[in-house]
């Protein structure tokens, strides 16, 4: 959640400022701003609303040197008042995070005479270096030195108009990376935004700090001590973040799925057997002694995690538990050294699944394992064993790609944990892999039903609350059906296990209230049914995605879609994928913003 770029250059960089926000828009934000160094001093653009507003209010700025920023509402109500960047006398600031002893700096410094203008936390990181200027004139050893006085999470940049063509920028639990060209350099706090410029990246590390110039960097730690950080070349392409020819990020990446699981699962494409090594060259070792798993995730992520539970007790034997990120740490647990933990984050930044692996690590759980789609992510980098899923750049705050990855290195890890147990036999590894080699085109025969499913959408346009039913390892699919809907169309919509309609929310079932429901044929599917005659006879309406062999009928208030195939362990991968595309053409019945839902932002970099 919110978005910095700052660029120190030998060209005008309002440009690539006002670009790279726009890569940024995924993130969540609500307002937009812009600041550079001009003949006058500081000049100060900012709106509230999208960036291609503060675009026109900027269209005439020039500079070499300037910082600009995306905000999502912390401290403050959205306004431009608000909104970043934030000024002090020569002192201009962007901030990402939130600064937990803000107040106690705002009492100190306004009893020196300091005036704020804003509501936020931010403004206090401008006036603590300009006052720290007063001490430490140079701006790289003011920044260092206030940062050293600031509690909480943050990524800054800030500009001097009085030391022109330098750009300072830290970090501390907040994602912020360099980017390294001929003409200048640049910071963001993702790749994407700077690939216009350059793929050369240096992803700083928590307690840097560092100076731009259109020269060159340097880069230390907060007590001065000089570092070196390595160069890395983006894999990614300025395309892959385009939208190309669909409406919106979230329909493109839905259809991008295929491709994605493809890439993901490229590491067992040739062989007949799956090895450890793929989660690293300790795992083999790590995971012999690993007796229980805890997975650690938020949101989608956390589907995933409830998803993979089913398969780790049922295939590989292994005890697992799920637990939400942000729970996690505020409650006593009972900690166990040989219980692997899985961390799982699309972005690898999320604030709430790394602070609860650091709790997890500080009760000695120190056997580690990050699953996630960027691979210089702080929680990569905080784990012992790692797994990318290749699902590329993920733009929709609404997650689909990154999702059905995550599940698909989630099987991954199931098998591998069933081998190391000596769960699974040689042939039935064979038929899992060959099945995972076939789920790409399992799922391109799933996308072919979107046309039936716009005609669905149509009859969602004026519903207000919407109920989704799964059984066994279906059911976390169901919350996830549950939460795109709500998420993008901003339909109340709640998910249960069929078997507990009738424990309450059957008093909810009415011609008004759809019901969704996944209907695989497997072994539940004879209890799924008489759930759904509950829902029947109190003049539900029903909308089931069975398969192709499912004993479901479609008449009057039941309406059945069949997938081509039925998939087996690995069928949550395949029904997912129409819940996803029923919300995403419900929310465009009922003409929400699709890729950028009202309060919500792509990467929660923030409690």
């Amino acid at each position: 959640m919110c978005g910095i770029v700052a660029a120190a250059a030998s060209k005008n960089i309002v440009p690539v400022l006002v670009e790279g926000l726009k890569r940024l828009e995924y993130r969540g934000y609500d307002s937009a701003g812009l600041a550079v160094i001009s003949a006058a001093g500081i000049e100060r653009v900012r709106s509230v609303g999208r960036v291609a507003e503060l675009e026109t209010a900027s269209a005439s700025t020039r500079s070499v040197t300037g910082i600009a920023h995306t905000r999502w509402a912390t401290h403050g109500v959205p306004s431009e008042r608000n909104a970043h960047p934030h000024v002090s006398g020569s002192i201009a600031v962007v901030h990402n995070g939130i600064i937990e002893n803000y107040e106690s700096l705002r009492n100190e410094l306004s009893a020196r005479g300091h005036v704020f203008t804003s509501d936020t936390d931010t403004e206090s990181i401008a006036h603590l270096i300009e006052a720290t200027l007063q001490t430490a004139p140079d701006l790289f050893a003011a920044v260092r030195l206030a940062c050293r006085r600031l509690v909480g999470a943050y990524a800054i940049a800030v500009i001097d108009h009085q030391q022109p063509g330098k750009v300072i920028v830290a970090r501390e639990g907040s994602p912020l990376l360099l980017g390294l060209s001929d003409t200048g350099n640049y910071a963001a706090s993702d790749a994407s935004a700077l690939l216009q410029v350059t793929r050369n990246m240096v992803y700083l590390e928590n307690g840097d700090i560092a100076e731009l110039t259109a020269a060159g960097v340097k880069i230390t730690r907060l007590d001065g001590t000089p570092v070196d950080r390595p160069v890395h070349v983006s894999q990614l392409s300025a395309a892959a973040v385009e939208l190309g020819n669909y409406q919106h990020y979230m329909q493109k990446e839905i259809f991008e799925q295929p491709e994605a699981l493809a890439n993901t699962l490229e590491i067992v494409g040739g062989s007949k057997t799956i090895q450890p090594g793929i989660f690293g060259a300790e795992a083999a070792n790590l995971l012999a002694d690993v007796d229980a798993i805890l997975i650690l995730a938020c949101g989608t992520s956390s589907h995933s995690g409830y998803t993979a539970r089913y398969w780790l007790e049922a295939i590989a034997g292994v005890p697992c538990n799920v637990e939400i990120a942000s729970e996690y740490r505020y409650r006593t647990s009972v900690p166990n050294p040989k219980q692997l933990i899985v961390a799982i984050s699309q972005s690898g930044e999320t604030a709430d699944t790394l602070a609860a692996l650091r709790h997890a690590k500080r009760l000695g759980q120190n056997k580690t394992l990050a699953l996630c789609n960027v691979p210089e992510s702080a929680i990569v980098r905080e784990c012992v064993l790692r797994f990318i899923t290749r699902a590329g750049p993920e733009i929709g705050v609404a997650s689909t790609k990154a999702f059905t990855t995550q599940l698909a290195a989630l099987f991954l890890l199931t098998l591998v944990m069933a081998k190391v147990k000596q769960k699974l036999g040689p042939a039935q590894e064979s038929a899992y892999i060959d099945q995972l080699r076939h789920l790409p085109v399992a799922v391109n025969k799933v996308l072919e039903l979107e046309s039936d499913i716009k005609v669905w959408a149509q009859r969602f346009a004026d519903k207000h609350h919407a109920l989704f039913l799964g059984r066994g390892r279906h059911y976390p699919i169901a919350l996830e059906g549950a939460l795109k809907l709500k998420e993008i169309s901003y339909i109340h919509a709640e998910a249960y296990p069929a078997g507990e309609l009738k424990h309450g929310p059957l008093a909810l079932v009415d011609a008004d209230m759809p019901v969704i429901s996944i209907a695989p044929n497997d072994q539940l599917l004879d209890k799924l049914k008489s759930n759904l005659k509950e829902v029947q006879a109190r003049g539900g309406e029903l909308y089931v995605f069975a398969d192709a062999d499912s004993e479901i009928a479609a008449s009057e208030g039941v309406h059945v879609l069949r997938l081509p195939e039925h998939y087996g362990e690995l069928s949550p991968i395949l029904h997912v994928v129409p819940l996803q595309l029923l919300s995403y053409h419900v929310a465009l019945v009922k003409g929400t913003d699709v890729d950028k839902p009202r309060n919500l932002a792509k990467s929660v970099t923030v409690e």
